[in-house]
């Protein structure tokens, strides 16, 4: 299973690396140290948080004016495969994407929960709003 620094966990959560080691610190998301001590998070404890912290708001008052571009890197929160096709979630910083494909591209791409990933979405009808 994939592990996460804390800083790579900050950027897939869409924080600062401060708040992302506060929350750790707190016992908001587990984490272990490897051999050389760094702090990691379990890639399936990083996926359960970061959907948690999609739904309760992530407690920084920061607000962004910007219109998202179409690569959302983000973490695989869940997987569910048919006999055909498949659906995969993914949790880029506040964004829940979802995605309908094959099964076969799922087990090509190895997708499972906790791994990194890319949503990236074309679309011919984009609309924007300024919060």
């Amino acid at each position: 299973m994939q592990s996460y620094t804390i800083g790579q966990a900050a950027r897939l959560l869409g924080v600062s690396p401060d708040t992302a080691r506060r929350w750790a610190d707190a016992g908001r998301v587990a984490t272990h140290r490897d051999d050389s001590g760094r702090r990691l998070i379990d890639g399936r404890d990083l996926a359960a948080f970061s959907v948690e912290v999609a739904q309760n708001g992530t407690g920084e008052d920061d607000v962004s004016y910007t219109s998202a571009r179409n690569a959302f890197p983000g973490i695989v929160t869940a997987v569910k495969l048919g006999d055909v096709a498949a659906q995969v979630e993914i949790q880029a910083g506040p964004h829940r994407l979802v995605s309908l494909l094959t099964r076969e591209a799922v087990e090509e791409l190895g997708l499972e929960v906790g791994m990194q990933a890319t949503a990236r979405v074309k679309s011919t009808s984009v609309h924007i709003d300024r919060a």
